[in-house]
C-alpha cells in the first residue's frame, strides 16, 4: 500500500510539473492566442461557426500554447536561470529533464494535430506553417532588436488558419486582420519585456524594450493606436455597425487605462498592464460577435 501511494504521489508530481511547463496555471497566454482567432472564426464564418470549429479552435490554441512554451523553455533554459520572473520553471531549475520536456513537447504537438486532421487540406498545410513559426521564434531573441513582431506573427497564424478552414482561401482581410494583430503584440509584448528589461540586458537577451529605450511607452501607445486603426478600416471594409465600435471604444479606454500602468515603467505595473489585454481582445470580440447577432 505505501509503495503504491508512494507511486501516485511521483506521478502526481510529474503531471503538476509538466502542466506548469506548459503553463497551464498563466490561461492569460491561451487568451491573447485565442482572441484573434475567434475574430477571424467569426469573420470567415459570418458569425457562429458551429461547434465542431468553435472546439477544434479552441483546444487547438490552448495545445499549441502549451507546446509553444515547452519549446520556449527548451530554448531558453540556460537563460531563465538568471530572470528573476523565470528563474523557478521546472527546467530552468533542473526539475525536468530536456529529454521529457522535447517528448512533453511532441505529444502536445501530436495530440493538436490530431485535431487538424478534422480540417480541409489547406488547413492541415498551414498547420506545418504554424508549428514552425512556434518552433522558431525562441531563436529571433538572439539575434532580432524586436522579437515581438516576429511574435505577432506566430500569435496571429491563428486568422489564417481560421480563414483556410471556414472559406478554404486566404482574402486580402486575413492580412489586415494579421497586422492589427501585429501592432496589438508589439504593444503587450513590449509592456511584458519591460518586466525584465534589467535581467535581459545582463544576459543578452533582445527585446523592443531594450531596443525602444526611453520610447518604450511611446510606442506601447502608438502600436495600440496603430491597432485600433487598422480595424477601423477592417470594420468599414465588412460594413460593421454600433456594436463593432462600441468594441472598439472599449478596447481603446482599457488601453488608455494600461498608459497609467506603464508610464513609471515600474515591473508590477507593466505586468499588470501585459494581463489586462486580455480585456482588449475580450471587448473586441463581443463588439464583433454583437454584431453579426443584430444583424
Amino acid at each position: 500500500m505505501v509503495s503504491k501511494n508512494t507511486n501516485f504521489a511521483q506521478i502526481k508530481q510529474r503531471l503538476s510539473l509538466y502542466a506548469k511547463l506548459m503553463r497551464l496555471h498563466k490561461p492569460i497566454g491561451t487568451l491573447l492566442l485565442l482572441w484573434p482567432t475567434l475574430w477571424a472564426l467569426w469573420i470567415a464564418a459570418g458569425g457562429w461557426p458551429g461547434w465542431m470549429m468553435f472546439w477544434i479552435f479552441c483546444i487547438g490554441t490552448l495545445l499549441m500554447r502549451s507546446g509553444g512554451c515547452v519549446m520556449n523553455d527548451l530554448a531558453d533554459r540556460n537563460f531563465d536561470a538568471h530572470v528573476k520572473r523565470t528563474r523557478d520553471r521546472p527546467l530552468a531549475a533542473g526539475l525536468v529533464s530536456v529529454k521529457e520536456a522535447l517528448w512533453l513537447a511532441a505529444a502536445v504537438t501530436l495530440v493538436a494535430f490530431c485535431l487538424v486532421l478534422a480540417l480541409n487540406r489547406f488547413a492541415i498545410a498551414l498547420s506545418f506553417v504554424a508549428l514552425a513559426l512556434a518552433a522558431s521564434y525562441p531563436f529571433t531573441k538572439r539575434f532580432l532588436s524586436i522579437p515581438q513582431a516576429y511574435l505577432g506573427v506566430t500569435f496571429g497564424f491563428g486568422i489564417p488558419m481560421a480563414f483556410a478552414a471556414v472559406t478554404n482561401s486566404l482574402p486580402a482581410l486575413v492580412w489586415w486582420l494579421l497586422l492589427a494583430n501585429i501592432f496589438w503584440v508589439l504593444a503587450y509584448d513590449t509592456e511584458y519585456a519591460m518586466v525584465d528589461r534589467d535581467d535581459d540586458l545582463r544576459i543578452g537577451i533582445r527585446t523592443s524594450a531594450i531596443a525602444l529605450g526611453r520610447y518604450d511607452v511611446a510606442a506601447v501607445m502608438l502600436c495600440y493606436a496603430a491597432m485600433l486603426a487598422v480595424l477601423v478600416i477592417i470594420g468599414g471594409k465588412l460594413q460593421f455597425g454600433l456594436y463593432y465600435y462600441l468594441g472598439l471604444g472599449a478596447a481603446g479606454g482599457i488601453m488608455l487605462y494600461h498608459y497609467t500602468l506603464i508610464r513609471e515603467r515600474g515591473r508590477e505595473g507593466c505586468f499588470k498592464a501585459f494581463l489586462h489585454n486580455n480585456w482588449v481582445g475580450g471587448v473586441i470580440f463581443a463588439g464583433i460577435a454583437a454584431d453579426y447577432v443584430s444583424r
